[in-house]
């Protein structure tokens, strides 16, 4: 079984390989924004400063409405199209949509993957990241969090634990780009995020399937919590879940309203051996025997026991991340979304 796996894999990836040198024909593209809501400031002094060099000074009244909330989504059509729905790629914590775009090394990322295998892509980031803007800070949003260059390395399971970033050493067999400039070019895409903003943030995806209708989502640690409590409340609007490891779980109280929407949870390399990621795995295997106990699908994969080893936290942006597209492709043609 674990050789037929392994032999899987590897036709995936040639195949990838081979679908990767093809021209891409994309219909059409484009960009928006939605959600958001209205907020007010008020007792803020005079701001006086001169925005350019050889400019004017500037005042500025910090006081007024502000629009906060709002997200911004990018998507692409490819001709032909083959998925039977659109495809939803939602990033995690301290990130944006470049998660989905291309590697730290220069690979073409999962939005390529499905764009060329015909689904309609719909990149995101999410509220308070990247093109969505950040509201004001304390003012509206809560403390803004920073991630430094040690804390990805050793919590997304690159490095061999405590003072691997120091040592410059991995875990066995790991499969991210972890060379000094793709690690480097992985840091540029973190960004702060800001505390408090969770309602937000599920209000504008509700928002976007809203706009989009019924879709397939994909959503990757963070954003996997949020997409399970999105499809709690609009299960209308999914017509399947990917979690790449989730960093969090629904309400179990409301397991029962996740019974029509299929999920798969795909998880890397060496998880259950890490004090941290071991228990967040843990909560949503037991979320998801609540969601299996309400009648609904939940599948658990586990990639090194399909043969595909050394995966880290920041499963799309490994070597092997191809393989792991199409496990989940495969997943999605099963279910017979894809024609």
């Amino acid at each position: 079984m674990r050789l037929r796996h392994v032999i899987a894999g590897f036709v995936a990836a040639l195949w990838a390989g081979l679908a990767a040198a093809q021209p891409l024909t994309i219909e059409r593209f484009g960009s928006f924004h939605v959600g958001g809501r209205l907020v007010e400031v008020t007792g803020k002094p005079i701001v006086e400063y001169t925005p350019t060099v050889g400019g004017a000074p500037l005042r500025i009244d910090p006081n007024g409405t502000y629009m906060v909330g709002q997200m911004y989504a990018r998507f692409m059509v490819p001709s032909p199209q083959r998925g039977a729905a659109p495809l939803m790629l939602w990033h995690g914590a301290y990130l944006t949509g470049v998660t989905w775009e291309t590697t730290p090394d220069g690979r073409e990322g999962w939005e390529h993957f499905f764009l060329r295998r015909g689904w309609a892509t719909y990149v995101t980031d999410a509220v308070e990241r990247g093109r969505s803007g950040a509201a004001m800070s304390p003012e509206i949003y809560g403390q803004a969090i920073h991630l430094p260059t040690v804390n990805p390395w050793e919590r997304f399971r690159i490095g061999d634990g405590p003072g691997s970033f120091a040592r410059g050493s991995v875990l066995p067999g790991n499969q991210f780009p972890a060379e000094r400039e793709p690690y480097l070019a992985f840091m540029r895409q973190v960004v702060a995020r800001y505390l408090g903003t969770d309602d937000d943030v599920i209000a504008a995806y509700v928002a976007l399937l809203e706009r989009v209708g019924p879709s397939v989502v994909i959503a990757h640690s963070q954003g996997g919590a949020f997409a399970w409590q999105v499809a709690q409340r609009r299960p209308d609007l999914f017509r399947a879940l990917v979690l790449v490891e989730p960093a969090g779980t629904g309400l179990t109280a409301e397991a029962a309203k996740l019974r029509e929407v299929p999920t798969l949870l795909v998880y890397g390399d060496y998880v259950d051996a890490d004090p941290r990621w071991s228990v967040i795995r843990r909560n949503a295997r037991a979320f998801s025997d609540a969601v299996r106990a309400a009648g609904g699908s939940v599948e658990d994969v586990d990639l090194p026991a399909r043969g595909i080893r050394g995966n880290s936290h920041m499963v799309m942006m490994d070597r092997n991340s191809d393989a792991v597209a199409a496990l989940v492709q495969d997943w999605l043609e099963a279910r017979g979304l894809w024609r």
